[in-house]
């Protein structure tokens, strides 16, 4: 398992985030994903990158109108 944080480029809502997270979440190779409030465009992602792959998760923000980078790789 590995971490990967992914910056978020708008400033979402709460709801909106959720909504991005629950889409991370039900990803295949992904155990955990999670902001803060006091951090909200900063989402920490957790994967098994033998199943899922990184770039993935940008593709999925995208599908959102959301644009992101991934940071830590």
């Amino acid at each position: 398992m590995v971490d990967v944080t992914l910056h978020l480029d708008e400033n979402l809502t709460h709801n909106d985030r959720e909504t991005l997270r629950d889409r991370i979440l039900a990803y295949k190779g992904v155990e955990a994903a999670d902001y803060t409030d006091a951090t909200p465009h900063l989402m920490i992602i957790e994967y098994n990158p033998a199943v899922a792959d990184s770039s993935e998760f940008i593709s999925l923000a995208k599908e959102q109108g959301v644009h992101a980078e991934l940071i830590g790789l």
